[in-house]
């Protein structure tokens, strides 16, 4: 007997999530009002993820194993390639939902004729309190987002949270008829591409004020570090981006600012790593090319090229991770913990990504 097509299929990328799955797939399991599945793409994890996934006993639950690690966007194509639903959902492996998020998100969608819906976020820290991410009079002004002011809200060195951080849901026929997948080549704002990219292929994005998604922070999360080569992969697609839509004036203008962010993200960790080296020549190299990067060090150049010279440094390149010769997999989420102190050490972020 044929299953009935669901109205929305949940997917989650997962990699050593064993401590958060159970909770994530709960949530999902437990929306009300609409038909769904929920697909997990497993990616090569290294901990009991995917037997804490197979032992669940639902028959919307489906488990797909990944032969090889591709990383968040491309566990979430292969999910996304599996789904059946007319509407498409992510929900990072240690997140939640609130029950009636996607019968209310999807039902506003199509009664507005919308091809994206996103909604509110509340930010759940370690010891349970919550924190709603946007103003919902804000949002509420703000019936429609557009691509001017997705990609305005997505500049580095801005505010801590931006439109990026909304999990959108999207008509599955939409992405397919357009071509549109996360960008497998970023492990920083895949989030953010694929949005910008189906606004710019005309979809029409609704927003509900309501919270509906939980952004959970526990202790365990990671805090990402923002290294060159996430800056320079942003960098290629965001040029791919240019080439492959053509922009309206209001767009076009937010893009450029947006490179220019990027281009300043850029020379600023040129600068770190330099001081990190204790190259004084390249910082001030870099410095001159670039005065905006040193606006964005936490003290005066000055005084961190004196700490510099007074000790030996001991850490090592920014491309690296101490005890590793190459970087390691990250779990599937980008979870942003309370702002470390040392700005030499992380950067605040503004695409849509949890650092």
């Amino acid at each position: 007997m044929m299953q009935p097509t669901p109205d929305v299929s949940i997917v989650i990328a997962a990699f050593d999530a064993a401590d958060t799955i159970g909770r994530a797939i709960a949530g999902a399991l437990a929306q009300q009002g609409v038909v769904l599945e929920v697909i997990v793409a497993d990616d090569c994890s290294t901990d009991a993820t995917r037997e804490i996934v197979a032992a669940i006993a639902d028959p919307r639950l489906r488990l797909v194993a990944l032969p090889q690690n591709r990383g968040p966007g491309g566990a979430r194509n292969v999910a996304i390639d599996a789904a059946r639903g007319r509407w498409i959902a992510v929900l990072d492996a240690d997140d939640t939902l609130h029950p009636h998020r996607l019968k209310r998100m999807i039902a506003k969608a199509e009664t507005e004729g919308a091809q994206i819906v996103v909604d509110n976020l509340a930010v759940v820290s370690a010891d349970g309190g919550t924190q709603t991410m946007f103003d919902p009079d804000e949002l509420a002004s703000r019936p429609e987002l557009t691509l001017p002011a997705f990609i305005e809200s997505n500049m580095l060195f801005r505010s801590q949270h931006n439109f990026g951080y909304m999990k959108p849901v999207f008509e599955r026929r939409f992405l397919t008829e357009h071509d549109l997948r996360f960008d497998e080549d970023l492990r920083i704002g895949e989030d953010y591409m694929l949005l910008a990219s189906a606004l710019a292929a005309g979809a029409k994005c609704v927003v509900d004020p309501t919270v509906g998604y939980l952004y959970h922070i526990t202790e365990g999360s990671i805090s990402r570090v923002l290294k060159l080569e996430h800056v320079e992969a942003m960098l290629t697609a965001d040029a791919e981006f240019l080439r492959r839509y053509r922009l309206d004036a209001a767009a076009l203008a937010a893009q450029r600012r947006r490179r220019r962010s990027l281009t300043q993200a850029h020379s600023f960790l040129t600068l770190i790593g330099h001081l990190k080296r204790r190259s004084l020549a390249g910082a001030l190299a870099t410095a001159l090319r670039d005065p905006a990067a040193l606006r964005h060090l936490s003290m005066p150049i000055a005084a961190r090229l004196r700490r510099l010279k007074e000790r030996p440094s001991t850490v090592r390149p920014p491309e690296y991770s101490a005890g590793r010769d190459t970087p390691a997999p990250a779990p599937h989420t980008n979870k942003e913990r309370p702002a470390a102190p040392d700005r030499l050490a992380r950067v605040p972020f503004g695409n849509g990504t949890r650092p």
